[in-house]
Protein backbone atom coordinates (compact mmCIF):
# COMPACT_ATOMS: atom_id res chain seq x y z
CA UNK A 1 0.00 0.00 0.00
CA UNK A 2 2.69 2.12 0.88
CA UNK A 3 4.55 1.52 -2.94
CA UNK A 4 0.54 2.53 -4.29
CA UNK A 5 0.32 5.63 -2.25
CA UNK A 6 3.94 7.32 -3.08
CA UNK A 7 3.06 6.04 -7.08
CA UNK A 8 -0.30 7.73 -6.95
CA UNK A 9 0.93 10.73 -4.66
CA UNK A 10 2.86 12.25 -8.01
CA UNK A 11 1.12 13.42 -11.19
CA UNK A 12 3.83 11.90 -13.45
CA UNK A 13 3.64 8.61 -11.37
CA UNK A 14 -0.03 8.70 -12.18
CA UNK A 15 0.81 9.18 -15.94
CA UNK A 16 3.38 6.62 -16.30
CA UNK A 17 1.22 4.22 -14.61
CA UNK A 18 -1.96 4.83 -16.78
CA UNK A 19 0.61 4.72 -19.75
CA UNK A 20 1.41 1.34 -18.53
CA UNK A 21 -1.92 0.02 -18.91
CA UNK A 22 -3.54 1.81 -22.26
CA UNK A 23 0.10 0.66 -24.29
CA UNK A 24 -0.11 -3.02 -22.72
CA UNK A 25 -3.78 -2.82 -23.90
CA UNK A 26 -3.70 -1.40 -27.64
CA UNK A 27 0.01 -3.14 -28.10
CA UNK A 28 -1.74 -6.39 -27.73
CA UNK A 29 -4.84 -5.43 -30.27
CA UNK A 30 -2.00 -4.63 -32.66
CA UNK A 31 0.32 -7.32 -31.45
CA UNK A 32 -2.48 -10.11 -31.94
CA UNK A 33 -3.40 -8.91 -35.79
CA UNK A 34 0.47 -8.81 -36.72
CA UNK A 35 1.67 -11.82 -34.89
CA UNK A 36 -1.77 -13.88 -36.66
CA UNK A 37 -0.16 -12.38 -40.09
CA UNK A 38 3.49 -13.34 -39.70
CA UNK A 39 4.27 -10.00 -39.92
CA UNK A 40 5.97 -9.26 -36.37
CA UNK A 41 8.80 -7.90 -38.75
CA UNK A 42 6.32 -5.10 -39.66
CA UNK A 43 6.46 -3.61 -35.87
CA UNK A 44 10.24 -3.43 -36.03
CA UNK A 45 10.06 -1.74 -39.40
CA UNK A 46 7.57 1.30 -38.57
CA UNK A 47 9.39 1.76 -35.21
CA UNK A 48 12.69 2.16 -36.65
CA UNK A 49 11.08 3.96 -39.50
CA UNK A 50 9.40 6.75 -36.79
CA UNK A 51 12.91 7.85 -35.57
CA UNK A 52 13.05 9.42 -38.98
CA UNK A 53 9.95 11.70 -38.32
CA UNK A 54 11.79 11.96 -34.79
CA UNK A 55 15.08 13.22 -36.15
CA UNK A 56 13.44 15.60 -38.74
CA UNK A 57 10.90 17.13 -35.64
CA UNK A 58 13.41 17.78 -33.41
CA UNK A 59 15.87 19.10 -35.58
CA UNK A 60 12.84 21.76 -36.92
CA UNK A 61 11.52 22.54 -33.27
CA UNK A 62 8.28 20.60 -34.10
CA UNK A 63 6.72 17.99 -31.52
CA UNK A 64 8.83 14.74 -31.69
CA UNK A 65 5.90 12.36 -31.28
CA UNK A 66 3.77 13.83 -33.58
CA UNK A 67 6.68 13.72 -36.03
CA UNK A 68 7.27 10.65 -34.90
CA UNK A 69 3.03 9.38 -35.87
CA UNK A 70 3.32 11.56 -39.20
CA UNK A 71 6.46 9.36 -40.24
CA UNK A 72 5.35 6.09 -38.88
CA UNK A 73 1.85 6.24 -40.55
CA UNK A 74 3.27 7.49 -44.30
CA UNK A 75 6.10 4.42 -43.92
CA UNK A 76 3.19 1.86 -42.87
CA UNK A 77 1.30 2.85 -45.78
CA UNK A 78 4.43 3.07 -47.80
CA UNK A 79 4.99 -0.68 -47.25
CA UNK A 80 1.38 -2.14 -47.48
CA UNK A 81 1.41 -0.14 -50.77
CA UNK A 82 4.96 -1.54 -52.10
CA UNK A 83 3.81 -4.80 -50.86
CA UNK A 84 0.77 -4.84 -53.03
CA UNK A 85 1.21 -2.77 -56.07
CA UNK A 86 4.65 -2.14 -55.81
CA UNK A 87 5.35 -5.53 -56.99
CA UNK A 88 8.08 -6.31 -54.03
CA UNK A 89 8.17 -8.41 -51.30
CA UNK A 90 6.28 -7.36 -47.54
CA UNK A 91 9.86 -7.99 -46.30
CA UNK A 92 11.85 -6.08 -48.84
CA UNK A 93 9.44 -3.09 -48.39
CA UNK A 94 9.62 -3.41 -44.77
CA UNK A 95 13.79 -3.37 -44.22
CA UNK A 96 14.10 -0.54 -46.81
CA UNK A 97 12.11 1.84 -45.01
CA UNK A 98 13.58 0.55 -41.56
CA UNK A 99 16.76 1.23 -42.87
CA UNK A 100 15.95 4.66 -44.55
CA UNK A 101 13.69 5.99 -41.23
CA UNK A 102 16.92 4.98 -39.36
CA UNK A 103 19.09 6.72 -41.43
CA UNK A 104 16.99 10.13 -42.14
CA UNK A 105 16.88 10.22 -38.23
CA UNK A 106 20.40 9.44 -37.46
CA UNK A 107 21.08 12.32 -40.70
CA UNK A 108 19.10 14.78 -38.41
CA UNK A 109 20.12 14.02 -35.22
CA UNK A 110 23.55 15.44 -36.03
CA UNK A 111 22.94 18.15 -38.38
CA UNK A 112 20.88 19.22 -34.85
CA UNK A 113 23.36 21.69 -32.79
CA UNK A 114 24.14 20.82 -29.51
CA UNK A 115 24.24 16.93 -28.03
CA UNK A 116 21.45 14.99 -28.26
CA UNK A 117 20.67 14.19 -24.83
CA UNK A 118 17.09 13.43 -25.17
CA UNK A 119 18.02 10.69 -27.66
CA UNK A 120 18.59 7.62 -25.33
CA UNK A 121 14.55 8.29 -24.09
CA UNK A 122 13.58 7.68 -27.59
CA UNK A 123 16.01 4.60 -28.14
CA UNK A 124 15.37 2.76 -25.09
CA UNK A 125 12.34 4.81 -23.64
CA UNK A 126 11.59 7.09 -20.34
CA UNK A 127 8.24 6.29 -19.63
CA UNK A 128 8.42 9.16 -16.48
CA UNK A 129 8.19 11.75 -19.84
CA UNK A 130 4.75 10.82 -20.52
CA UNK A 131 3.07 13.77 -20.32
CA UNK A 132 -0.88 14.85 -20.55
CA UNK A 133 -1.22 15.26 -24.67
CA UNK A 134 1.02 11.47 -24.33
CA UNK A 135 -1.60 9.92 -22.23
CA UNK A 136 -4.96 11.58 -24.29
CA UNK A 137 -4.24 10.17 -27.71
CA UNK A 138 -3.32 6.92 -26.00
CA UNK A 139 -6.57 6.97 -24.48
CA UNK A 140 -8.19 7.91 -27.60
CA UNK A 141 -6.67 5.13 -29.94
CA UNK A 142 -6.69 2.49 -27.14
CA UNK A 143 -11.17 3.08 -27.03
CA UNK A 144 -11.07 3.34 -30.85
CA UNK A 145 -9.06 0.32 -31.35
CA UNK A 146 -11.21 -2.04 -28.63
CA UNK A 147 -13.84 -0.64 -30.92
CA UNK A 148 -12.96 -1.33 -33.67
CA UNK A 149 -12.23 -4.53 -32.43
CA UNK A 150 -15.45 -5.57 -31.50
CA UNK A 151 -16.90 -4.18 -34.88
CA UNK A 152 -14.66 -4.82 -36.94
CA UNK A 153 -13.74 -8.19 -35.64
CA UNK A 154 -15.10 -11.06 -37.55
CA UNK A 155 -14.04 -9.04 -41.17
CA UNK A 156 -10.33 -8.78 -39.58
CA UNK A 157 -10.52 -12.23 -38.55
CA UNK A 158 -11.57 -13.21 -42.72
CA UNK A 159 -8.85 -10.71 -44.05
CA UNK A 160 -5.76 -11.91 -41.62
CA UNK A 161 -6.67 -15.87 -42.18
CA UNK A 162 -7.80 -15.86 -45.92
CA UNK A 163 -7.48 -12.37 -48.00
CA UNK A 164 -8.70 -14.35 -51.09
CA UNK A 165 -11.90 -15.84 -49.34
CA UNK A 166 -12.73 -12.50 -48.10
CA UNK A 167 -11.86 -10.45 -51.40
CA UNK A 168 -14.80 -13.41 -52.75
CA UNK A 169 -17.51 -12.14 -50.05
CA UNK A 170 -16.85 -8.93 -51.45
CA UNK A 171 -15.28 -7.47 -48.54
CA UNK A 172 -12.57 -4.02 -48.68
CA UNK A 173 -9.36 -6.21 -48.24
CA UNK A 174 -6.76 -3.55 -49.03
CA UNK A 175 -8.90 -0.94 -47.15
CA UNK A 176 -8.83 -2.71 -44.06
CA UNK A 177 -5.48 -3.87 -44.55
CA UNK A 178 -4.37 0.07 -44.71
CA UNK A 179 -5.94 1.25 -41.76
CA UNK A 180 -4.56 -1.66 -39.70
CA UNK A 181 -1.04 -0.77 -40.78
CA UNK A 182 -1.50 3.03 -39.09
CA UNK A 183 -3.41 1.43 -36.58
CA UNK A 184 -0.61 -0.84 -35.88
CA UNK A 185 1.88 2.21 -36.29
CA UNK A 186 0.21 4.82 -34.30
CA UNK A 187 0.07 1.73 -31.17
CA UNK A 188 3.81 1.69 -32.01
CA UNK A 189 4.60 5.70 -31.77
CA UNK A 190 2.30 6.31 -28.86
CA UNK A 191 4.07 3.87 -26.53
CA UNK A 192 7.68 4.93 -27.73
CA UNK A 193 8.24 6.50 -24.22
CA UNK A 194 7.08 3.53 -22.99
CA UNK A 195 9.66 1.38 -24.24
CA UNK A 196 11.64 3.14 -26.64
CA UNK A 197 12.27 2.31 -30.28
CA UNK A 198 14.82 -0.72 -29.71
CA UNK A 199 12.75 -2.68 -27.20
CA UNK A 200 9.09 -1.72 -28.30
CA UNK A 201 8.83 -4.73 -30.96
CA UNK A 202 8.79 -7.24 -27.79
CA UNK A 203 5.93 -5.14 -26.61
CA UNK A 204 3.81 -6.35 -29.90
CA UNK A 205 5.30 -9.74 -30.10
CA UNK A 206 5.64 -11.71 -26.95
CA UNK A 207 1.76 -11.06 -25.42
CA UNK A 208 0.31 -12.36 -28.32
CA UNK A 209 3.26 -15.22 -28.68
CA UNK A 210 2.05 -16.03 -24.99
CA UNK A 211 -1.21 -16.25 -25.92
CA UNK A 212 -0.93 -18.22 -28.82
CA UNK A 213 0.40 -20.85 -26.70
CA UNK A 214 -2.94 -21.02 -24.91
CA UNK A 215 -5.32 -20.76 -27.59
CA UNK A 216 -5.84 -20.93 -31.13
CA UNK A 217 -8.96 -18.73 -31.09
CA UNK A 218 -8.48 -15.29 -32.66
CA UNK A 219 -11.09 -13.66 -30.09
CA UNK A 220 -9.32 -15.46 -26.90
CA UNK A 221 -5.82 -14.77 -28.58
CA UNK A 222 -6.43 -10.81 -28.70
CA UNK A 223 -7.96 -10.95 -24.84
CA UNK A 224 -4.99 -13.17 -23.44
CA UNK A 225 -2.78 -10.82 -25.34
CA UNK A 226 -4.09 -7.88 -23.98
CA UNK A 227 -4.06 -9.13 -20.02
CA UNK A 228 -0.54 -10.66 -20.45
CA UNK A 229 0.63 -7.21 -22.07
CA UNK A 230 -1.34 -5.04 -19.18
CA UNK A 231 0.71 -7.57 -16.46
CA UNK A 232 3.75 -7.51 -17.95
CA UNK A 233 3.91 -3.34 -18.39
CA UNK A 234 2.55 -2.78 -14.67
CA UNK A 235 4.70 -5.65 -12.97
CA UNK A 236 7.69 -4.38 -15.09
CA UNK A 237 6.76 -1.11 -14.13
CA UNK A 238 6.63 -1.76 -10.15
CA UNK A 239 9.81 -3.89 -10.86
CA UNK A 240 11.37 -0.50 -12.17
CA UNK A 241 10.28 1.56 -9.42
CA UNK A 242 11.34 -0.69 -6.48
CA UNK A 243 14.91 -1.33 -8.26
CA UNK A 244 15.41 2.11 -9.84
CA UNK A 245 15.62 0.24 -12.98
CA UNK A 246 14.96 0.96 -16.58
CA UNK A 247 10.88 0.42 -17.49
CA UNK A 248 11.41 -0.95 -20.31
CA UNK A 249 14.19 -3.72 -19.68
CA UNK A 250 11.94 -4.71 -16.63
CA UNK A 251 8.64 -4.95 -18.70
CA UNK A 252 10.54 -7.45 -21.18
CA UNK A 253 12.39 -9.68 -18.29
CA UNK A 254 8.26 -9.84 -16.73
CA UNK A 255 7.24 -11.03 -20.61
CA UNK A 256 9.78 -13.33 -20.80
CA UNK A 257 9.51 -15.07 -18.21
CA UNK A 258 6.02 -15.46 -18.30
CA UNK A 259 6.39 -16.74 -21.70
CA UNK A 260 9.03 -19.55 -20.24
CA UNK A 261 6.57 -20.58 -17.29
CA UNK A 262 3.79 -20.89 -20.18
CA UNK A 263 5.50 -23.07 -22.76
CA UNK A 264 7.05 -25.06 -19.33
CA UNK A 265 3.24 -25.42 -17.97
CA UNK A 266 1.91 -26.11 -21.18
CA UNK A 267 4.74 -29.28 -21.94
CA UNK A 268 4.88 -30.84 -18.43
CA UNK A 269 1.25 -30.65 -18.25
CA UNK A 270 0.56 -31.61 -22.18
CA UNK A 271 -1.69 -28.72 -22.75
CA UNK A 272 -2.59 -28.17 -26.38
CA UNK A 273 -3.84 -24.45 -27.15
CA UNK A 274 -7.56 -24.80 -27.29
CA UNK A 275 -8.83 -23.94 -30.67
Amino acid sequence: MTMLSDILAYDFMQRALLACLLSGISCGVAGSYIVARRMVFLSGGITHASFGGLGIALYVGFSPTLGALLFAALSSVGIEFASRRGRMREDSAIGIMWSLGMAIGALFMALRPGYASDLTSYLFGNILLVDRVDVAMLTFLTLFMVVGAVVMLRRIMFITFDEDFARSQGMPVEVVAYVMAVVVALAIVLSIKVMGIILLISLMTIPAVIANSLTKDYRRVMLLATMFGVFGNIAGFVLSYNFNLPTGSCIIFILTITLICVKVLTLCFNLRPKV
